[in-house]
């Protein structure tokens, strides 16, 4: 079955920087557009990011336009956000998603 399991998140001051992963099994990895979510506490899913399949283009939510990079490596079957910049506004539970299967997330806390 499908499966997503992310990690990298962690503690971070403002202006500090992670990457998260997230290994994908039980499909075709390859062929697949990834995504990035996030949510924030006390608020709805909020979507981040994609990638297609061949990682020749992405798009990314105005809130992280410029701040953040979604890449992949479909040798290894992971999907990374490298979040540079960081505010508080950032702080939540990312998730990576394929269609409407996500993982269990990750969480991101950023505070000084």
């Amino acid at each position: 079955q499908v499966q997503l399991v992310e990690s990298g998140g962690g503690l971070v001051q403002p202006g500090g920087s992670l990457r998260l992963s997230c290994a994908a099994s039980g499909f075709t990895f390859s062929y697949n557009t990834m995504t990035w979510v996030r949510q924030a506490p006390g608020k709805g899913l909020e979507w981040v990011s994609d990638i297609s399949p061949l990682g020749d283009r992405t798009y990314y939510a105005d809130s992280v336009k410029g701040r953040f990079t979604i890449s992949r490596d479909n040798a290894k079957n992971t999907v990374y956000l490298q979040m540079n910049s960081l505010t508080s506004e950032d702080t939540a539970v990312y998730y990576c998603r394929r269609g409407q299967v996500r993982g269990q997330g990750t969480q991101v806390t950023v505070s000084s």
